[in-house]
């Protein structure tokens, strides 16, 4: 799944698809796309909307992620269900998994599909618990098993989200036909499973271990950045130079420029980046071609084509876009001088 317009991550999604926002300096859906093909799934059908060009740019054929891929159009975010109403005629009679774009998965779905295969339920659904379970689909558990489901209920009736990974006989055709629309005027998934539990069908639940993210929001990012970097183990494919010191995991890709600076790991700099009279502290990722001059950041992903200049403090936890200057002057009097698209949010101190 690589539609829905990404509102709550913009201004990063007027010009970018969220599913390719990067996490460690690999868009979220490439980490879907390859816990796909390590479960032994070869043919993907990627559903698109607004940002179908972007997508498709991406992934083009899969072949370098070792699939078969094919697009399937969707003309507005509908629903979940509606999803995969309309990836019938591609996926025919045969079982499926629905993968959300925007999820990681630390140990991937191996594990899951190969039960759903060897089972022969009819869906296999993934659950963790969240603190904040009303942001969710969530299911009501009796005696082990799952009775019910919501989509983002006012009142949960547990704690126990639906993670965006699901297991699908053709079955679920049957229940896509058969629910109407949500007050979000959306054919939720939701109700689609809660109709298979309904009909008798065999619903399977499975508890996750490890993490799991759905990258939603700004805070998720960052939280699934510091995740993926903490696994991180060091690697300099170029040298820093000049009174440079690097502590920890750090991961320094071909090109990449660095003086006068402390690098902190776990982070990652991409290639042809400079980073000049800077400290690059802990769960950083800063992508190619950025530059960081004489300022520190942390906690934080900076994204291509960035250029951060003399900031005199520190920048954390932020998520810095494409092609985006940040810098500070002496000049006077002094300011705060800004161009700032819809839905920024910046904090000043």
């Amino acid at each position: 799944m690589s539609g829905g317009k990404g509102t709550r991550l913009r201004p990063i999604t007027y010009t970018s698809a969220k599913q390719l926002v990067p996490v460690a300096n690999k868009p979220i859906l490439f980490y879907g796309l390859e816990a796909v093909r390590e479960a032994g799934i070869e043919d993907v059908g990627i559903v698109v909307g607004d940002t179908a060009e972007e997508v498709k740019r991406a992934v083009g054929d899969g072949s370098k992620f070792g699939l078969r891929v094919e697009y399937i159009p969707q003309e507005a975010p509908l629903g979940l269900a509606h999803a995969v109403k309309i990836s019938k005629d591609y996926m025919k009679s045969e079982p499926f998994v629905m993968y959300l774009g925007d999820n990681l998965l630390k140990n991937g779905i191996k594990s899951f599909v190969d039960e759903f295969a060897e089972e022969k339920f009819d869906s296999q659904i993934l659950l963790a618990k969240v603190p904040n379970p009303r942001e969710f689909g969530v299911a009501e558990i009796k005696g082990g098993r799952v009775v019910g489901l919501e989509e983002k209920p006012k009142q949960p009736k547990s704690e126990y989200a639906l993670v965006g990974v699901y297991m699908f006989t053709e079955s679920i055709f049957e229940a896509v036909d058969n629910i109407k629309p949500s007050f979000r005027d959306e054919l939720e998934i939701t109700d689609a499973i809660q109709y298979l539990i309904n009909k008798g069908y065999v619903v399977n639940s499975h508890i996750v271990e490890g993490w799991w993210k759905d990258t939603g929001k700004l805070e998720d990012i960052l939280d699934a950045n510091r995740m993926i970097l903490s696994e991180l183990h060091q690697r300099l494919d170029s040298k820093p130079g000049d009174a440079s010191d690097v502590h920890g995991n750090v991961q320094l890709d071909k090109g990449v420029t660095v003086k006068h600076s402390v690098l902190r790991g776990p982070c990652i700099i991409g290639t042809g980046a400079e980073i000049v009279d800077s400290y690059i502290g802990p769960f950083t990722s800063v992508g190619p071609n950025a530059r960081i001059l004489g300022s520190e950041v942390e906690n934080s992903i900076v994204l291509e084509d960035c250029t951060i200049r003399n900031i005199g403090s520190r920048i954390g936890s932020s998520l810095i876009g494409k092609n985006v200057t940040v810098e500070k002057t002496d000049k006077l009097p002094r300011s705060y001088k800004l161009m700032v698209g819809d839905n920024s949010r910046i904090i000043l101190f």
